[in-house]
């Protein structure tokens, strides 16, 4: 896509690269800000049981191993690295719309899995974008992720209020909004980033790259690692709202406790991961204190705390997801050749935020109606595996000279 020549290239040359890559964080987590968390209660409101919930949710997650490869090819294919993001955002738009229109179970199965694949896909095309462009301009790539928390945090808070005044439909309207609002600021915002030097890679040689990525055990091996971390939070994202409110706390409530957590998370991108990187702290350590933090954070969860207890343990998002994440983006581009940053990162979050994850929200459905918070604690063990995992190919990278 060429630069806009009319009033818009005006905003186009005022804003320099971190805000404008800041904004499209802001616009993504500001949509995901609201469908994480309220996604559920809208299924609910459908009349829904938490099995069904469960499948709903977890079917794009699990296609995931296949829908995410396929775009990260087909992303790099074209010429500017915008221009997929904002095609996905338009994808976002039909997917979440489609939902809110039709009505049956299979129906809302093929609407949520357009939706929601091509959300889960924006994240690892916007991560490479920032990456190559930080990486270049000198700023941290934390800074403007960190851009995309705040919004995550005004999201939950603001829908937290609307659902105490209007009905679940505005979490589709939101949803739709927020879409189409990625698809514009893609296209006329975003920095004009080529795809490469010498222009997209043929088709076969994109495939290839994949292949060989797939084929190195120590790098599936290590985003294997990260996966189960992060796919711990899977029965928190889809039923924390559903048990508090049967705990009695209300919807607005529920907006401010993801909100405060969020807000832990922004300091410890803006603060602490700065401060970690001028220290020298490697990721596999980020990633064993991760997951350490998540099976503390599981275990006190799965006895229903009160309200109280509630606060401290939403600190630990700031470990829990926040220096997983990071972790789990350095190592991916520690271990990845130059020229597959889009493929690694992308099989990276088809494997987390896809098919372990998954996996885990389509247990958690029958596990919460079977267990209710005590589901927790299989979310804690999960985290283990992936804490366990990570400490020994930590060991031994450091002796290959890999690490």
């Amino acid at each position: 896509m060429s630069r806009p020549q009319n009033g818009g290239s005006l905003l186009w040359r005022a804003m320099t690269s971190a805000p404008r890559l800041a904004l499209q964080y802001i616009l993504l987590f500001g949509a995901s800000g609201v469908t994480l968390p309220f996604a559920g209660l809208w299924f609910r409101s459908q009349g829904l049981s938490g099995a069904q919930i469960g499948v709903l949710l977890a079917i794009p997650m699990l296609a995931r191993a296949l829908t995410g490869p396929l775009i990260a090819v087909w992303a790099d294919g074209f010429r500017r690295r915008r221009t997929p993001i904002a095609l996905l955002g338009l994808a976002m738009a039909v997917g979440y719309g489609g939902a809110g229109l039709v009505q049956g179970i299979i129906p809302w199965a093929l609407f949520w899995l357009v939706g929601a694949t091509a959300a889960a896909a924006l994240i690892p095309l916007s991560d490479v974008l920032t990456l190559k462009v930080a990486g270049r301009e000198g700023f941290a790539f934390s800074l403007p992720r960190g851009c995309g928390s705040a919004a995550f945090v005004v999201a939950n808070v603001a829908m937290g209020w609307l659902l105490t005044r209007m009905s679940a439909d505005v979490v589709i309207v939101w949803a739709v909004a927020a879409s189409l609002l990625i698809a514009v600021a893609a296209w006329r915002i975003l920095p004009d980033e080529p795809v490469g030097q010498d222009g997209p890679l043929s088709g076969f040689e994109r495939f290839r790259g994949l292949g060989r990525l797939a084929a190195d055990p120590v790098f599936m091996t290590a985003i294997f690692a990260v996966g189960a971390v992060q796919a711990a939070h899977a029965f928190y994202y889809g039923f924390s709202a559903i048990l508090w409110r049967a705990q009695g706390v209300a919807e607005s409530m529920t907006g401010l406790l993801w909100a405060f957590s969020v807000l832990v998370e922004i300091g410890f991108m803006w603060v602490v991961e700065p401060w970690r990187r001028r220290r020298g702290i490697g990721p596999w350590f980020m990633l064993a204190l991760g997951a350490g933090a998540a099976v503390l954070r599981w275990s006190v969860m799965a006895f229903a705390p009160p309200l109280w207890l509630l606060w401290p343990l939403q600190t630990l998002h700031a470990l829990t997801f926040a220096a997983t994440y990071l972790a789990g983006v350095q190592i991916v581009e520690r271990l990845c050749p130059p020229d597959s940053h889009t493929a690694a990162q992308t099989l990276s979050s088809a494997l987390s935020a896809g098919v372990l994850i998954g996996l885990a929200t389509l247990a958690s459905g029958p596990l919460y109606d079977a267990f209710g918070s005590r589901a927790y604690l299989s979310m804690a063990g999960l985290a283990l595996v992936g804490g366990v995992t990570g400490v020994l190919l930590a060991r031994r990278l450091g002796g290959s000279g890999r690490a």
